[in-house]
């Protein structure tokens, strides 16, 4: 079993639901998240300091702000992985910074609360 780790902007969340549920995966979680990548720059805040507002050229110096991102995280079998993390990036990739990242981790066990099933049967 595979842990999947997406995190993804914001207004992407309907599009990457859809894009897991259509490749057959319903079972997932979304989490409310803040982060940021290497870049240290919002384009929108630079533009708007170019342009002369001072809130804009203000904002420039907080280098670590935190942005609203969401986290989506599924664990799936070994063999999903690949088709679920292309449906992550055709639907999220925009060429542009702040598209997200995603994390494949493995998960040595799980258990259905439920049922007690363990393993693979805990999960399909």
């Amino acid at each position: 079993m595979k842990e999947v780790i997406a995190i993804v902007r914001i207004n992407m969340m309907n599009q990457t639901k859809q894009a897991l549920t259509d490749i057959g995966i319903d079972a997932f979680f979304a989490h409310e998240a803040h982060g940021r990548g290497k870049g240290f720059i919002n384009p929108a805040v630079l533009d708007g300091a170019q342009q002369g507002y001072e809130e804009a050229a203000s904002l420039l110096g907080e280098k670590g702000k935190l942005y609203p991102k969401r986290m989506v995280t599924v664990v799936i079998k070994d063999d999903l992985v690949d088709e679920v993390v292309q449906a992550l990036i055709e639907t999220n990739q925009t060429g542009k910074p702040g598209d997200g990242k995603i994390f494949v981790l493995p998960v040595t066990d799980a258990v259905r609360v439920r049922t007690g099933e363990k393993g693979i049967k805990s999960i399909v």
